[in-house]
């Protein structure tokens, strides 16, 4: 079972964590392992502080990506929620179609 919109998500959260990696590099220039950091650290909403932007653009940017990302998160979360949500109905439904109902068998007078 393909679900596009979390597909979507996903990637979007990708693209979004490697485009705020790459630009970090460059206009802080810090090194890939700390632009990697900062990134998730900041759309994780964790903020350890031990990294900060100095360049006016880079606190712009920053302020950007703490947005998308909140919204990136959010919406990628919800996706994989409907996605398990769908997949366990579809399991369920599955299970009510080959098992035995109770309601198929005759009743018990017995106590």
């Amino acid at each position: 079972m393909k679900s596009p919109a979390l597909i979507g998500a996903v990637s979007f959260l990708m693209t979004l964590i490697a485009g705020s990696t790459v630009f970090f590099r460059y206009v802080e220039g810090w090194s890939w392992i700390d632009s990697y950091f900062f990134t998730v650290v900041t759309l994780s909403t964790v903020g350890y502080g031990n990294l900060v932007p100095q360049t006016e653009i880079g606190k712009v940017a920053t302020t950007i990506l703490i947005f998308a990302g909140i919204g990136a998160f959010a919406f990628a979360i919800q996706q994989f929620g409907v996605y398990f949500m769908h997949r366990e109905a579809h399991r369920q439904g599955w299970l009510y179609r080959h098992l035995p109902h109770r309601e198929d068998q005759e009743p018990d007078d017995k106590p």
